[in-house]
């Protein structure tokens, strides 16, 4: 069920203290695919949340959910479009970018490591973890952590407690637009 698996993997974004999640959704048919997400939209949509498929292989897809107006403000940061111009970004327009991260995705096998800047993640340890190959970093949560340690495991610790509780809401009957700060 996608509405259970928004929940367990994406509730910072729902509750408004994360940019965006990634998590990868088992489906049974195309249909059932396409219907859930055009509901789960549907559903979200006035609260400024927005569920994008970014790449599917058989019955798997690469489920992307963000807010827009945090996608905006966290790509018009200083640095990122100069660093996001390297691998072919020409806007920092949201819909764009998204168009963009999903080509990229569509040419590879891994993930294109700006992808971080999609989830939220300082600059700094994205480029950290481009520069280092993922090695050497000060500690490990939802990113490798190389520049702000200690605001990145307050920020850690605010996602764990947040989807511990949406999950406790959920089980207890809340539906996902309830679940769903506003934007």
């Amino acid at each position: 069920m996608l509405e259970k698996s928004v929940i367990e993997h994406c509730s910072p974004t729902l509750a408004s203290i994360k940019t965006g999640n990634l998590f990868t959704y088992k489906y049974e048919s195309e249909e059932e695919l396409w219907k859930s997400v055009e509901d789960f939209n549907e559903c979200v949509r006035e609260k400024g949340v927005s569920l994008t498929v970014l790449r599917r292989s058989e019955k798997k897809a690469l489920i992307y959910i963000c807010r827009f107006s945090s996608l905006e403000r966290d790509l018009k940061k200083p640095g990122v479009a100069n660093f996001i111009k390297k691998y072919g970004y020409e806007s920092t327009d949201p819909a764009y970018a998204l168009e963009r991260l999903r080509s990229r995705l569509a040419q590879r096998e891994d993930f294109p490591h700006e992808i971080g800047l999609f989830l939220g993640y300082p600059l700094g340890d994205v480029i950290g973890f481009i520069k280092n190959a993922g090695q050497n970093c000060k500690c490990v949560g939802c990113w490798k952590v190389y520049c702000n340690e200690c605001e990145a495991i307050k920020a850690f610790a605010r996602f764990k407690k947040c989807t511990s509780v949406y999950v406790r809401l959920w089980n207890q009957g809340r539906s996902v637009r309830q679940l769903t700060v506003a934007a």
